[in-house]
């Protein structure tokens, strides 16, 4: 019987926590949880359950969460105002008796109390469901998904982090963590802040975007008001460019360089690196 519900299943870090649970031979325990059941089940095979869930329907809660013992919760990026979703979620949750909830958070939340991701981990601590706190730091796969058109189309990267470095992570990686929280005992009551093992500069990012794709990247080093007004010209809502504005501010201020050793001590190899990364997608880049 299926136990363990991933919600953000078709995003990029609630696949790879599939993914590796599926090589753990855990598929026949998870739910995948998402708006769109045919569509997820087209993405994500017929080897798992699935259930509908969506964080700004409450009676969605108790259906997707009947019988399950593990959570892995993703906030969709949307959702800025996570009290009047995530935590009505989070109580429901206790309501149905969930053992434990493997939280995909951020690195440095603790010194950036104005990121939603902040919020949730009070709550959860609050709500007194066993935790697991995943806090990753940059991911790499936003090079592929968030700012694919700008580097395919344009030959460029445009955020505003200035000269601040970044411990980018491959979402392979924090998948893997994410797994190994959720199938193996021992994680309850910890927070794992999970980076690569080299912290860049969007500059040598760009650079080595040029060497592995064989074509100039370049680094715009645009200004928070420029960034913003570019993506509030594609329509993005003020309160989500405010946080993608938050996190690359953390950045900017030299707050995303620091390495951790967590993750090679979790999983028993070294982190995923950046032109690695790039290598094995570089085809998302072709024009």
């Amino acid at each position: 019987m299926p136990t363990i519900l991933v919600t953000g299943a078709t995003g990029n870090v609630g696949r790879e926590v599939i993914a590796a649970l599926r090589q753990r031979g855990r598929a026949g325990e998870i739910t995948a949880a998402t708006q769109n059941v045919e569509r997820a089940r087209g993405q994500l095979g017929n080897d798992l359950s699935y259930v509908k869930l969506d964080f700004a329907h409450a009676a969605s809660f108790t259906p997707a969460l009947a019988g399950v013992e593990k959570l892995f919760l993703v906030r969709p990026p949307q959702i800025s105002d996570v009290a009047h979703s995530i935590v009505p979620f989070l109580h429901a949750a206790k309501a149905a008796d969930v053992r434990q909830v493997v939280f995909l958070s951020l690195i440095g939340v603790d010194k950036n109390r104005i990121v939603p991701h902040a919020k949730i981990e009070d709550a959860m601590r609050e709500v007194d469901i066993p935790w697991t706190m995943l806090r990753p730091s940059f991911f790499m796969q936003n090079l592929d998904t968030t700012h694919r058109d700008e580097i395919r189309d344009g030959d460029e990267i445009f955020v505003p982090a200035g000269e601040g470095r970044t411990s980018f992570i491959d979402v392979r990686d924090i998948g893997a963590v994410g797994a190994l929280a959720l199938a193996e005992a021992g994680h309850d009551y910890k927070a794992y802040e999970l980076t690569g093992a080299e912290a860049l500069t969007y500059g040598e990012v760009a650079m080595i975007m040029s060497e592995v794709l064989g074509r100039l990247i370049v680094y715009r080093k645009p200004s928070l008001l420029a960034f913003a007004a570019r993506w509030n010209a594609r329509g993005h809502p003020l309160d989500f460019i405010g946080v993608m504005a938050g996190i690359y501010t953390t950045a900017r201020l030299g707050l995303a360089a620091r390495l951790t050793d967590e993750l090679p001590k979790l999983l028993g190899r070294p982190p995923i690196s950046l032109r690695q990364y790039v290598q094995d997608y570089r085809e998302t880049w072709k024009r």
